[in-house]
């Protein structure tokens, strides 16, 4: 009988131990993707409609770190420029992965994260030829301004892109 007692006793200690265990783990994913938490304000549809042209960027949530966006410029029904963006936390450091069909060999430029102040992101790439800066800054809860610079053809280079959020 005491022996009985005594596995009862072990077996109900370790299923505390792993109940605990695993409680633990799922507090540790709880709180992994902090940073891009802080700018879930890039979700949804920014535009900006103008004589030159239609600018429009996507973003959605692919996953616990991952944000996903496409931007497109379209004149007069023709998509003069696209691209597909990563948004991404990898060990709190966020990374902004650009991909553009026929450029940089068909390889994603990756930027990262260098200056954070909640409404404005800097991310750099020093080694990419331009833009070797993407600044984005949130300047009201429907609006943002993108900015790409860099040197191009020995002269610094600046393109500012107002949007507003229309979803």
């Amino acid at each position: 009988m005491k022996s009985l007692f005594e596995n009862t006793i072990a077996i109900l200690i370790l299923f505390s131990c792993l109940s605990c265990k695993k409680e633990t783990v799922l507090e540790q994913n709880k709180y992994q993707f902090t940073e891009l938490q802080k700018v879930d304000w890039f979700l949804g549809r920014w535009e900006n409609n103008s004589a030159e042209g239609n600018l429009s960027e996507s973003w959605k949530k692919l996953n616990d770190s991952t944000f996903s966006g496409e931007s497109y410029f379209v004149i007069e029904n023709d998509t003069v420029f696209a691209e597909t963006i990563q948004l991404e936390e990898r060990n709190s450091q966020l990374t902004l992965v650009v991909s553009v069909p026929n450029q940089n060999k068909e390889q994603p430029v990756a930027f990262k994260l260098t200056e954070n102040s909640g409404n404005k992101l800097i991310f750099e790439n020093p080694k990419h030829d331009f833009p070797t800066k993407i600044i984005y800054n949130q300047v009201g809860s429907d609006s943002m301004v993108a900015e790409i610079s860099g040197m191009k053809e020995g002269v610094l280079k600046s393109e500012l892109f107002k949007m507003k959020k229309v979803r």
